[in-house]
């Protein structure tokens, strides 16, 4: 049952409540199919209440699948309770659960570089189109002075990312456009989501953004080459 279907019954109870109103004042109503009208607005109001949350619970764990329940619960603004039942219903597993299958999935796909030189931990991964990995900052990653993680971190992290996207049996970073929005520190855990939006021959266009509690850290824009048409140019 679609959420219109749900907005177009509760419009039209809500019409029927307001002519049982007017009968109401003509002497002719009856109090007690009120309250029945009633218990039902009420009922169908609570139904398109959890239909608009499921679905902006499964937009946001599609846009960030590390959420936790506690984050979720925040941002949709009801019980950590209301989400463990929500998922149930709508079939998500567990944070941990999620993650362990999407990387386990992951791992077997990466290509164009060996899976140890990828900075992080690669979680999800469709080859030519969109790529995801985390990384958590260590005391050991920031600088002495000011507490910030050293930059090279978080564009190793992204250009790495881009590398795994492209399906090649090899590929080299040819151009990279940095921006470093907001200080990051240890303890936070970054998540790097990369998206191919271009590709013209041999070049890729990947676009990385990094976040950090759904808050926007870093970004970039790499033009990856594959070797691959390369090594046939030569052969």
């Amino acid at each position: 049952m679609g959420i219109f279907y749900v907005i177009g019954k509760f419009v039209k109870l809500i019409r029927s409540l307001k002519n049982k109103l007017a009968k109401s004042f003509c002497g002719f109503y009856n109090k007690n199919r009120y309250y029945e009208l009633v218990l039902k607005v009420g009922e169908m109001m609570n139904s398109s209440k959890k239909l608009i949350r499921h679905e902006r619970l499964k937009k946001l764990l599609l846009d960030n699948p590390f959420l936790t329940d506690e984050q979720l619960a925040r941002t949709l603004q009801v019980s950590v309770q209301t989400i463990r039942l929500d998922r149930i219903a709508l079939g998500i597993p567990e944070l941990r659960e999620r993650t362990r299958h999407m990387a386990e999935d992951a791992q077997t796909k990466v290509r164009a570089i060996d899976k140890k030189d990828i900075v992080g931990e690669l979680i999800d991964l469709e080859l030519n189109k969109v790529g995801i990995s985390t990384l958590k900052i260590t005391q050991e990653m920031v600088l002495e002075k000011t507490g910030v993680a050293r930059g090279y971190y978080m564009f190793a992290m992204a250009d790495t990312l881009a590398l795994a996207v492209v399906d090649a049996q090899a590929a080299l970073t040819g151009v990279g456009n940095v921006k470093y929005k907001v200080p990051v520190y240890a303890g936070a855990t970054l998540v790097a989501k990369a998206e191919v939006i271009r590709r013209r021959n041999d070049k890729f266009f990947i676009w990385v953004k990094i976040r950090n509690n759904n808050e926007e850290v870093f970004r970039a824009k790499f033009i990856i080459v594959s070797l691959d048409d390369n090594e046939r140019k030569q052969k």
